[in-house]
């Protein structure tokens, strides 16, 4: 049952991909300066640790970064272009898309473009929703703003084409149970340990079946203390194993070939 054909010579395709929202989230919701230092960890320290980890395994990703923080911090953008990631967007500052009118929601995008145009050279490629939220007009706005893929829906297991009306892009599906921020930082309901299994079990049923899996974390959650541990467990696994981990616009180039072959599962927009 693979419903995702890894490329030739992997057995399975694992999207690792990093939420780089450093202290955005908390300047949105007026948080006091020692919540804020919380966020800022991600940029003195987290970051860092994560490229010297991934550099190790030579493996590079996406970091899907609010363009607030692609502003406020450009040499650290340019260090984690530099290194061969991708940086795709997350919003201005990580608000909340479906408690923003149109106009609101479409000046996130509109800043978004222009912020990535001037600090990373280009407009982005990729998109995740802040919280993983959807407005009911940010399909049109992804649309309209030239995004191949998304990353923030929960219908499907694979990635898949979306299309809506006459136009598509790509979705690489997410789950709350495959990220650390939920386990690690809200509820602080399991041990970096105890995720680092409940993961891997994740990936030996994506190995078997369906060819796919994705992981979210967020710089200043896994790669505080010893928990950068439970990333070097999973590259050291993903290198065991056979997986291919590809950027996020990697990816997209591989569902645009399996899709000329007809490889690729479609799924209509629902509007409500």
């Amino acid at each position: 049952m693979v419903l995702l054909r890894p490329p030739n010579g992997y057995r399975y395709v694992l999207f690792i991909s990093f939420d780089l929202d450093a202290e955005s989230a908390e300047i949105y919701r007026g948080s006091d300066p020692n919540t804020l230092s919380h966020g800022r960890f991600s940029v003195y320290r987290g970051v860092y640790k994560l490229l010297d980890l991934l550099e190790k395994y030579e493996v590079h990703v996406t970091f899907f970064t609010p363009s607030w923080v692609v502003d406020r911090y450009p040499t650290l953008i340019e260090e984690i272009v530099s290194r061969g990631h991708e940086i795709a967007a997350h919003g201005y500052l990580h608000e909340r898309l479906d408690q923003l009118g149109l106009e609101d929601e479409e000046n996130v995008f509109k800043k978004t473009s222009e912020i990535f145009k001037d600090i990373v050279g280009q407009k982005p490629l990729g998109f995740r929703s802040p919280y993983w939220r959807w407005s009911k007009n940010t399909i049109n706005l992804l649309l309209k703003y030239g995004y191949r893929y998304d990353s923030s829906l929960m219908d499907d297991e694979v990635p898949y084409i979306l299309k809506h009306r006459d136009r598509q892009l790509y979705e690489y599906p997410v789950d709350w149970r495959l990220d650390d921020w939920p386990y690690l930082e809200y509820y602080r309901s399991l041990t970096p340990r105890q995720l680092l299994e409940q993961w891997l079990e994740e990936i030996r049923y994506a190995e078997n079946n369906t060819g796919y899996v994705s992981i979210t974390m967020h710089p200043q959650c896994i790669g505080r203390g010893a928990r950068i541990k439970v990333l070097e467990k999973l590259l050291e696994h993903a290198r065991r194993t056979g997986a291919w981990i590809p950027r996020g616009k990697d990816l997209a180039d591989y569902l645009e070939k399996l899709s000329e072959d007809r490889e690729v599962i479609v799924h209509q927009y629902v509007e409500y």
